[in-house]
């Protein structure tokens, strides 16, 4: 079985088109039919996610830590106690290609690091400040980002890790680092295709929104 880790803090305005996404990654014909379980782990949520995410049909897992690391790491482990062999994870305000499953699995790693595309550039966002992003982005095989957004790994990496801290930011970054230091086998791809809000109003502090914010302008 395959698990999709997906935290969520107040997503109603993109969960819907996160959750559609996924659930067409999760039956691509290259993954043979194996099943694909989708956990929302609703972390300290008082929006409309919670039926958004139900109305979907996945599975729904709420905390009230408002920390990702700690919502992360507690979706992992339901995931894992239902076997997942793999764990894939992305963010309540990204779409995930339909192919996304499919192309982390086919890099046969032990976890992969993949890229993203902002969408949906602020209107008042200078720009200078895009094409500096832009200018500093590696879009391409052998890249160094890390994101959240787009993570995938076996679930003995995982667990040969340590899993996710409980921070409230830089959590995948923490794990991948971990990965590193075990002599686990990591991919740095752009196969895996993610595109991700590039909104003004992040829900993570210290994350990929305070990222974009910090670009010289």
């Amino acid at each position: 079985m395959i698990g999709v880790l997906i935290p969520v803090h107040n997503e109603e305005r993109h969960l819907n088109l996160c959750l559609a996404s996924v659930q067409l990654a999760a039956v691509h014909p290259g993954l043979l039919g194996e099943p694909v379980q989708i956990l929302v782990i609703l972390d300290s949520c008082t929006d409309a996610s919670a039926m958004i995410a139900r109305n979907r049909g996945v599975m729904t897992l709420e905390v009230n830590a408002r920390n990702v690391g700690q919502a992360r790491r507690a979706g992992a482990l339901a995931l894992l106690d239902q076997g997942a062999r793999w764990l894939a994870c992305t963010d309540g305000d990204s779409r995930v290609a339909d192919d996304w499953l499919y192309e982390q699995l086919a890099l046969q790693a032990d976890a992969v690091c993949g890229t993203v595309t902002p969408d949906d550039w602020h209107e008042d966002y200078p720009a200078d400040a895009r094409a500096e992003y832009h200018r500093r982005y590696q879009q391409r095989d052998g890249h160094r980002h890390i994101h959240g957004a787009n993570l995938g790994f076996s679930a003995q990496a995982y667990r040969g890790a340590g899993g996710f801290p409980a921070l409230s930011c830089h959590e995948d970054v923490h794990l991948v680092r971990q990965l590193e230091l075990t002599g686990a086998r990591i991919a740095w791809s752009c196969r895996p295709r993610v595109i991700t809000s590039a909104r003004l109003d992040p829900r993570a502090q210290g994350g990929f929104g305070d990222y974009l914010r910090s670009l010289p302008a």
